[in-house]
């Protein structure tokens, strides 16, 4: 996992082939302005989710502690502010149900080990290592999901 903030994106490139190309368009992309909904950036290995809402409860993220298999998640926070849960896949031993290669996700019952703070400007990178709740909160959010996809 990694949390910083926007500004400092650039650093991350490296991370994964198609990162540079994910934040190529997050960095030229007037992102807070753009409508909710989903935008192929790469076909289906690199999309954009931008969502906008409110957060939940602790409760209610909980009930979808996730990870996936075929994508990383880089989620930005554009406006408002969120808590998120995490904790290493490897530690938790608790799934609910079987993983669904349709939704790229399995959900845990496992409680997280950790729990932090974003706020507008900021991003967290969530590999297939990495379990997490995010939205927590009382607040509006808008927020975008890169999803790229792992190989």
């Amino acid at each position: 996992m990694v949390i910083d903030k926007l500004s400092e994106i650039n650093k991350y490139t490296s991370l994964h082939p198609r990162f540079a190309k994910a934040i190529d368009y997050i960095v030229t992309t007037n992102l807070l302005n753009t409508e909710p909904g989903t935008m192929l950036v790469d076909g289906e290995d690199i999309k954009a989710i931008i969502m906008e809402g409110n957060c939940v409860s602790e409760e209610e993220s909980l009930a979808s502690f996730e990870c996936h298999n075929t994508y990383i998640d880089i989620q930005i926070v554009l406006k408002g502010k969120e808590k998120v849960g995490w904790r290493a896949r490897t530690s938790c031993s608790m799934p609910k149900g079987a993983y669904s290669e349709e939704k790229d996700v399995l959900f845990f019952a496992d409680t997280p080990t950790l729990f932090f703070n974003l706020q507008a400007g900021m991003f967290s990178i969530y590999f297939p290592e990495d379990v997490h709740a995010p939205m927590i909160g009382d607040d509006p959010i808008k927020k975008v999901v890169m999803k790229v996809r792992v190989n």
